[in-house]
């Protein structure tokens, strides 16, 4: 079976060229009929962030968009037009040229014209992200010429990804917010670290992960931490992850919380950090999936999570293998926190079930899930 990827580029150590990476890995390793190639169109000449198997074939069609960072929004748009035309002629070259079975779609640039490409694959697409974070279906403006913009491009794009084979994404949850299709098919990320260790849960640290963005909603959990850290001064929370930390450091800084709060940059060897944790927490405004809630839990690390939209509700069982939290609530998430604090036993039999429970995303179940996608949409090509 030959499969290829279109990601715009693999030097960034993001989710989703995380997940991909890991995932063709898997496929290319473990299946022998499998041959993976992965276009990208921005790599210059860099070395993917994860390693990629000898046995996946990378192209990349040398047409940057975005690159340099610091081009202005003027000279990138005069540009625009033509990459858009060479990106479109590369890719749809290389696609008829490498003649797969079947072709998956991160849901960029190419999603526009990639329908049309008579390579004799099946198109479909896989969604990292969740459907109001993308602009699609968002609130409403109080310009009605934006919104005249944003509707043409809402049901431009809804009509491009109702034509694809399959429309994968990650959770039940975020299947509720696409009414107008009915060609998606739900398969979550799997978990992408291995570990035979688990906590045991009885240190007096509290983890969090990710980069510091609004998405993840760090300031609310600090302001949550100011009334734990009141009650439970000998409790410390970590925070993992880079990016623009400055308001965090002022908001530790005024709520006084410097010496039980603390900022860690991130690192490989987050398994380590996880296995001495006795909780986790996220906190995102809104997420993807929250592949962290899955790999905490892998070590054994019961998550006490926001229900946001969308991940947690899918793959946390509240009360049995981590706690569930109003969105945005920062008085009920701190009053869960302290509940797992105060209550060892069961913070060390709920950490026991998420080891349990989370099986169901390790890597072997995710690609059983794929491979039989990718079958059934070949079976069901060769019938029409």
């Amino acid at each position: 079976m030959k499969l290829v990827y279109y990601i715009p580029s693999l030097f960034i150590s993001g989710g989703l060229e995380r997940i991909i990476t890991f995932k063709a890995n898997y496929l290319v390793e473990n299946y022998p009929d499998y041959q993976i190639t992965i276009i990208t169109s921005e790599q210059l000449g860099k070395k993917p962030y994860f390693n990629l198997s000898p046995k996946i074939k990378h192209i990349d069609i040398n047409v940057p968009f975005d690159q340099p960072y610091n081009q202005s929004k003027l000279t990138k748009a005069i540009k625009f037009p033509y990459r858009y035309m060479l990106f479109k002629h590369r890719l749809s070259k290389e696609l008829k040229e490498l003649r797969a079975d079947i072709v998956i779609s991160t849901l960029r640039r190419e999603l526009y014209f990639i329908n049309s490409i008579k390579d004799g694959s099946v198109k479909i697409a896989e969604f990292h992200v969740t459907r109001h974070s993308y602009n699609i279906g968002s609130r409403k403006s109080t310009n009605i010429v934006i919104n005249l913009i944003k509707k043409t491009f809402n049901q431009y794009y809804i009509n491009q990804i109702s034509k694809l084979g399959k429309f994968v994404i990650l959770t039940n949850e975020e299947k509720h917010n696409w009414p107008e299709l009915n060609n998606i098919k739900v398969i979550g990320n799997p978990i992408v670290i291995n570990t035979d260790k688990v906590s045991n849960c009885s240190s007096t640290q509290v983890i969090a992960v990710g980069r510091h963005s609004y998405q993840k909603g760090f300031d609310l959990l600090i302001k949550s931490w100011n009334l734990i850290a009141q009650k439970y001064p000998n409790w410390i929370l970590k925070i993992y992850g880079d990016g623009n930390t400055k308001e965090i450091i002022e908001l530790i800084n005024q709520l006084k919380l410097s010496n039980n709060c603390i900022l860690e940059h991130s690192t490989p060897n987050i398994v380590e950090k996880y296995l001495e944790s006795s909780i986790f927490v996220l906190s995102s405004r809104f997420e993807g999936f929250g592949l962290v809630i899955t790999e905490a839990m892998s070590c054994g690390v019961p998550p006490v999570s926001f229900a946001c939209p969308c991940g947690p509700k899918d793959i946390i069982k509240d009360g049995e293998d981590g706690l569930l939290v109003e969105n945005g609530n920062i008085e009920q998430l701190a009053e869960k926190i302290c509940y797992l604090i105060e209550n060892e036993d069961v913070r060390k039999e709920m950490g026991k079930k998420a080891r349990i429970n989370v099986e169901r995303f390790k890597i072997e179940n995710i690609a059983k899930q794929w491979d039989d996608l990718f079958k059934d949409l070949l079976s069901q090509k060769e019938k029409h």
